[in-house]
């Protein structure tokens, strides 16, 4: 009796004890010593955001592992299409024929007929507002003389940027090739390039509807061209950049978007349907946006000429090398940057254009936070018996 009359005791303390434990957090808990396992910023399986003006990486997930990048292979084939028009290769009012190997392209395509002609403006259009494959592949004979030569200078122009692991076999992304692969990380590299050297794509890939006009020898015909970066109608401040999606690939995107002086590169592969890439594009500009802010120096101070010893001038002009930019990612502001100019009162010749005379440093909280170069802008020799012989007759 007295057994049972103690096991109900010992039952009825338990569960007394166990309610206290469970009405109290975990020590540390409520101070935030020990936090709940955080939901991952991106669903899909690689991603990458990248600050445009410097080049930062801000947030990436499995950024080098190969992957098919479906239509997002069509910021090379922009990149080579505006390389010709700086180079004078091309011209936007440039006419160009559709051949029968491009109008045969299947997949996304702006229905391009054999032996129709555009702009190569309008071509551009198509290309990066409704991702044609026509379109593609018809720029792609016309600057390099086949689809194949125009790959080579793919890989050769992705070379160049530091994009080692990219390889491709067709301008478009239409191929099931394995040999077509590339990164979260390449893709934003040449996103970068695109948009940092040729701003103008910005004005084409934010166009959401524009109407083109077939000309064939059926008569004239109009197509609307329909942008496939829904971000651009969903997401503020987005201004392109392209879409891709495959069976193989799935679905694929580098989104841009700008705010407050800030661009951002937002790189999607692999996701499993378009939902999701939107959604994770979305939620790595709006992590970037809230963490980043970006000082740029418009305003250096400016630079006097060097006086100069034992030279055949008596100064030498000064030049910066480039700009500054600092980005800041704490999310705090960038209101007290403070400029210190490193310089020598004189320098003695011989002095050589290019090389560093000083520099310009940047601080920020009491710390350096970088520097820009101040070079020679021209070159200065050493004075010789002779020089100072002329000096002193022209004198007397």
């Amino acid at each position: 009796m007295l057994r049972k009359q103690i096991k109900r005791i010992a039952a009825f303390l338990l569960v007394i004890a166990l309610s206290i434990s469970n009405s109290f957090p975990a020590y540390g808990e409520e101070n935030g010593d020990v936090q709940a396992e955080e939901s991952p910023l991106i669903a899909s399986p690689a991603g990458v955001l990248m600050e445009a003006e410097t080049g930062t990486l801000i947030f990436e997930k499995d950024k080098d592992t190969r992957r098919r990048p479906a239509s997002i292979t069509k910021i090379m084939t922009l990149i080579l299409i505006f390389d010709a028009i700086e180079n004078g290769m091309l011209d936007l009012k440039d006419t160009v024929t559709t051949s029968a190997y491009a109008k045969s392209m299947g997949g996304s395509q702006v229905f391009l007929e054999e032996g129709e002609t555009q702009d190569v403006e309008t071509m551009i259009k198509c290309i990066v507002i409704a991702s044609g494959n026509d379109a593609s592949v018809a720029m792609a004979e016309h600057i390099a003389g086949s689809e194949a030569e125009f790959v080579k200078q793919m890989n050769e122009r992705a070379k160049g940027l530091g994009m080692e692991n990219t390889h491709f076999q067709d301008c478009c992304g239409l191929t099931e090739s394995e040999e077509h692969y590339t990164t979260a990380y390449d893709v934003a590299l040449m996103s970068r390039e695109l948009i940092t050297k040729y701003p103008e794509i910005l004005s084409y890939s934010s166009i959401w509807m524009e109407d083109i006009t077939h000309m064939t020898s059926r008569g004239s015909s109009t197509f609307t061209l329909t942008n496939t970066n829904k971000l651009l109608r969903s997401y503020e401040g987005c201004v392109g950049l392209k879409t891709g999606s495959t069976s193989l690939a799935k679905f694929c995107l580098s989104a841009v978007a700008q705010r407050d002086g800030i661009t951002l590169i937002s790189v999607v592969m692999t996701a499993p349907d378009y939902k999701v890439r939107l959604n994770d594009a979305a939620a790595m500009l709006n992590y970037g946006f809230s963490k980043c802010s970006l000082y740029v120096d418009e305003d250096p101070p400016e630079l006097s000429a060097l006086k100069l010893k034992k030279g055949v001038e008596e100064d030498a002009a000064l030049s910066y090398k480039g700009g500054f930019q600092y980005l800041r990612m704490d999310g705090k502001s960038l209101s007290d940057v403070k400029k210190e100019l490193n310089l020598p009162k004189e320098a003695e010749a011989p002095v050589r254009k290019g090389e560093k005379a000083g520099e310009l440093v940047y601080y920020m909280d009491g710390e350096k936070i970088g520097s820009v170069d101040i070079l020679y802008a021209e070159s200065v020799r050493k004075a010789t018996y002779g020089d100072c012989l002329k000096t002193l007759l022209g004198l007397l």
